[in-house]
């Protein structure tokens, strides 16, 4: 078979739970993975005839996909605002809609800023690195609870050559001890423990710690603004990812906790994904 012909056939396939653009491009991605090739050569060499053992190779990719599997566990990376990250069945997957809290921090961090950055759970690392690559004169502070997590972290990080940023294993705040920072952003658990999407789709598959936190998902988060007053610097602020539906509850807690400017930013869909606040 020509490569036209197989990525048809696995785009059919695919499109069996994916939309007919998700079909073709995910069958693209992983084609490109076992030839080591970009998009622009695959196009180009649609009428080229695969080999036995390339083919066979595919063929066991899709099948782990057409099980359910994230596509970024079987490609070992997800792309995060511009960043190529190693991903693993210990991190959660890098989402787009979290790059909406990229973008909030970034608002808030000056060009040749100096200003001292925490990540609490930073998975990949995903949010840290590309707020240290964006802003380099910053110091950033990452931290997980998971040791597992932590060593993709540092890897990402040593592979992108970035060095302005250092990891910590830690439980949200437990080992900073008194350490005050100007920004802190966190994209905690957040979903309900019982919610009935921890057991469909790619959720499946990704560490359950880095998804569910409590009853209502908000246990972490009222943890994270309780505490956080407490390593933030003068009008330093904190800002979280959250639930498309928690966001008022959010606002509510940081204003009870002393926070003021407290606002939400929506993500690419529209809905409110990002709530921010400043501490006096």
């Amino acid at each position: 078979m020509n490569i036209h012909a197989v990525l048809h056939e696995a785009q059919t396939a695919l499109a069996g739970f994916l939309s007919s653009g998700e079909a073709k491009h995910e069958a693209q991605y992983l084609l490109q993975h076992i030839l080591k090739v970009n998009r622009a050569w695959l196009i180009s060499h649609e009428n080229d005839a695969l080999q036995p053992n390339i083919h066979a190779g595919f063929q066991a990719l899709l099948k782990r996909r057409l099980k359910g599997e994230p596509i970024a566990y079987i490609l070992g990376y997800r792309e995060f605002y511009g960043l190529k990250l190693k991903v693993t069945p210990d991190t959660l997957i890098p989402r787009p809609d979290t790059e909406t809290l990229v973008e909030a921090a970034l608002a808030k961090i000056p060009h040749n800023s100096t200003s001292k950055i925490l990540d609490l759970g930073t998975g990949t690392g995903a949010i840290a690195l590309a707020i240290a690559r964006h802003r380099p004169q910053v110091y950033v502070t990452a931290t997980d609870a998971s040791q597992a997590a932590l060593n993709i972290a540092v890897e990402n990080a040593q592979n992108l050559n970035i060095t302005n940023i250092n990891f910590f294993l830690s439980d949200w705040f437990s080992a900073l001890e008194d350490e005050k920072f100007d920004v802190i952003v966190s994209n905690p658990p957040y979903i309900e423990q019982d919610d009935v999407h921890l057991q469909q789709g790619d959720l499946r598959f990704e560490p359950i710690s880095a998804l569910a936190s409590g009853k209502d998902g908000l246990d972490a988060i009222r943890h994270i603004i309780k505490t956080a007053p407490r390593h933030l610097n003068p009008h330093g602020w904190l800002m979280l990812e959250h639930g498309y539906n928690q966001a008022s509850e959010v606002r509510k807690l940081l204003t009870q906790h002393g926070f003021i400017a407290v606002s939400s930013v929506k993500d690419f869909g529209g809905n409110e994904r990002v709530t921010q606040g400043c501490i006096v």
